[in-house]
């Protein structure tokens, strides 16, 4: 893992297949988050329902939250049975079809967003802000360019 690598020009750089190293960059990522959010015996739509409630409490619906989550799945996840068991697991409560976080909710969601940085961390490892963030918005430019939504999630 990790360690040096070897260097290439701009030109031999450039003439690679974007498709296939951002999906292989994906793949691995994607990889390390699911292996670290189940240790906690969660799954990616758990976190994504966990981050976006603790973010906003009382303030999603479960349609708002289905069709906010939709475009990241790709697994075709039953969200309702994502916050169905969220909430027979004690995490998360829904009061007049809003959703807020428990406290042990809450303390879950810390504990998966500490996993998560560790995995962010490892990967970022010699990259610098700099870099990435010029990375995303190459990216963003180009699933834009594709006909995809290019704006950040917010």
């Amino acid at each position: 893992m990790g360690g040096t690598l070897k260097e290439y020009t701009p030109e031999q750089l450039a003439a690679q297949p974007i498709g296939a190293w951002a999906g292989r960059a994906a793949r691995l990522m994607v990889g390390a988050l699911r292996e670290q959010l189940a240790v906690e015996d969660l799954t990616q739509p758990h976190w994504w329902t966990l981050n976006h409630v603790a973010a906003k409490p009382g303030a999603w619906s479960r349609a708002a939250l289905v069709e906010r989550l939709v475009p990241w799945d790709d697994r075709g996840t039953d969200f309702e049975a994502v916050f169905d068991e969220l909430i027979a697991r004690g995490w998360m409560t829904e009061d007049a079809g809003r959703m807020t976080l428990t406290e042990e909710g809450e303390a879950g969601a810390v504990r998966a967003r500490q996993r998560n940085a560790r995995v962010r961390e490892r990967a970022h490892q010699g990259v610098a802000d700099a870099d990435f963030a010029i990375t995303i918005d190459v990216l963003r430019r180009m699933v834009a360019n594709l006909g995809g939504e290019g704006d950040l999630p917010g």
